[in-house]
């Protein structure tokens, strides 16, 4: 409350969010039991999912990142901080160990904890790692062989997509074909949107597979076709004549 002091002088808006930090939080246990976590006698942390956690998380994340501008840490770790809200990577040409445990002093003074899984020491020109649903690291370049640094859609993010794929098509949707459509295609050209930087070939190519075949699935029980639906419902015809969004272009298709 007192960084948040700091940045707002409104007493009613500061006691609103004392309340917000107080606030019990009802949740379940192992056995499904619910039972009541936080409130007022609580004096660290916001509640999970709390609406003031993310504007909370920016405060603090915001001071770090001054704190390595104002002493000059980019030019003594030869690095830079790249965030999204409180995720972030430290870029170094050479002082990773001592650019992390500068963090990790920083974090104990703010009296916040740097997620142990999360928090790891990589070299990219040899390890990938992952940041904000890419991949970065090591690559080949599969017309020449050639190893360079680059970066594309992880994996833990195509298969979030092909699971969202598979909600909007499974065995219990009863709408019209049209509306399924909308929404699905809604949803891969997001992805596609978000994704569009980097390599994205490998792991478009996987998506396009996956939702042509759920698609052919879901057509065939929706037009109660006893086969396996491969003629009826090709590719050519799942993403030409039933109108479904395809990551890859043709040029990329045939390539």
């Amino acid at each position: 409350m007192q960084c948040v002091s700091r940045r707002i002088v409104d007493r009613q808006m500061l006691h609103l969010i004392k309340m917000w930090l107080t606030a019990p939080v009802e949740e379940k246990d192992e056995t499904g039991k619910k039972r009541l976590t936080g409130g007022k006698g609580k004096d660290r942390g916001t509640p999970q999912g709390g609406v003031v956690s993310p504007g909370l998380a920016n405060l603090y994340i915001n001071r770090m990142l001054k704190g390595f501008r104002q002493t000059k840490r980019e030019q003594e770790f030869r690095a830079r901080i790249v965030n999204y809200a409180d995720d972030f990577v430290i870029l170094s040409r050479g002082k990773a160990k001592e650019a992390l445990a500068w963090t990790q002093k920083v974090t104990e003074r703010l009296q916040v904890t740097l997620n142990a899984k999360k928090t790891s020491l990589k070299d990219a020109r040899r390890e990938q790692f992952d940041f904000l649903g890419y991949t970065f690291g090591p690559r080949w370049d599969p017309r020449t062989g050639q190893k360079y640094i680059g970066f594309g859609p992880s994996k833990k993010s195509v298969g979030k997509i092909t699971e969202k794929v598979s909600e909007l098509l499974e065995r219990g949707v009863a709408q019209p074909w049209e509306a399924v459509r909308a929404k699905l295609n809604a949803t891969l050209r997001g992805w596609k949107q978000y994704f569009s930087r980097g390599y994205g070939s490998t792991a478009y190519r996987a998506v396009d597979a996956h939702v042509e075949e759920r698609v052919r699935h879901f057509l065939r029980r929706q037009h109660k076709v006893s086969s396996q639906g491969t003629h009826q419902f090709s590719r050519e015809k799942v993403y030409g004549a039933r109108g479904v969004f395809r990551l890859r272009t043709p040029a990329c298709a045939d390539s």
